[in-house]
């Protein structure tokens, strides 16, 4: 069986181990400031986000066509005959759309676009799937699995405030704006259409924390299962929450995962959340 290039874009926050191991190809989104632009993930970390964002909240934009196509050409150039790219939420990004189009009208591959209804390493999760399947596995045969596995994903994440979501126009179905003012912290997710929702709430962001760490326990207590911790600039807390997971179920792989910048842009610093799935 031929193999099959795996495309994602920046969004996945995959580690960039997972991506050499599988030659994993990256579309970079962008990151806008006024007076100059970025490459997600290539040229620009969270962290300098995160050190300017008070003076500066930039915009970020899809993947642009020319390197989209630079990655297709490249892909091609390898001897790759055909190409399954996940994409982040359609509901979050024009990214899906774009690359579909794109992908359409590209003749030196054969290209299928998967809409993952979901980001971070919840997309993550998908394109790693794919990756295991791609040497093995028929392109509708690792859609199918990948599908699958996005119906197994848990979990969700906190974030200091609100105000960058409702900037970015990402605020989805999370409440919060009078909540806040109270110090209630919800839990947000992404909903199966790939938007963001409260799954939980709590008041202040110790609890907050706890609450996370109990929504592991609930469903992996006596489970096998693969989790990733996802922060924003939070290195420390994700570190701490990683370190409680010995106590919970039988972790078969685990992660610390640094959200990227155009994912940062929009959550500002401090997010702390997990994504995880039963094995």
């Amino acid at each position: 069986m031929r193999k099959i290039a795996i495309v994602t874009d920046s969004a996945s926050d995959l580690p960039d181990n997972i991506i050499d191991q599988y030659n994993i190809s990256i579309l970079p989104l962008r990151i806008i400031y006024k007076d100059r632009e970025y490459r997600d993930r290539l040229e620009i970390k969270p962290q300098e986000v995160y050190e300017v964002i008070e003076k500066e909240v930039p915009t970020t934009s899809l993947p642009t066509a020319g390197d989209i196509l630079a990655v297709f050409d490249n892909l091609a150039e390898q001897g790759y005959q055909e190409a399954l790219v996940i994409t982040l939420s359609s509901n979050l990004s024009g990214t899906y759309k774009m690359v579909n189009m794109l992908a359409k009208d590209y003749d030196k591959l054969t290209i299928k676009v998967l809409d993952s209804k979901t980001l971070g390493m919840f997309l993550g999760f998908l394109v790693i799937k794919a990756a295991e399947l791609a040497e093995t596995h028929s392109i509708d045969e690792i859609i199918k699995q990948a599908t699958a596995l996005r119906a197994k994903l848990k979990g969700g994440y906190i974030v200091r405030t609100l105000s960058y979501l409702r900037k970015g126009g990402r605020i989805g179905k999370v409440e919060g704006t009078v909540g806040e003012l109270l110090s209630i912290k919800p839990i947000i997710g992404i909903n199966d259409d790939g938007v963001y929702h409260t799954i939980g709430k709590t008041r202040g962001w110790a609890r907050a924390k706890k609450k996370l760490t109990k929504m592991i326990k609930d469903e992996f207590y006596n489970k096998n299962y693969i989790i990733a911790i996802i922060h924003g600039g939070a290195l420390e807390e994700a570190q701490e929450m990683h370190s409680k997971l010995k106590d919970i179920g039988n972790v078969v792989e685990s992660y610390i995962s640094q959200i990227s910048p155009a994912l940062g842009v929009h959550t500002g610093p401090g997010l702390i959340g997990f994504a995880a799935y039963e094995v």
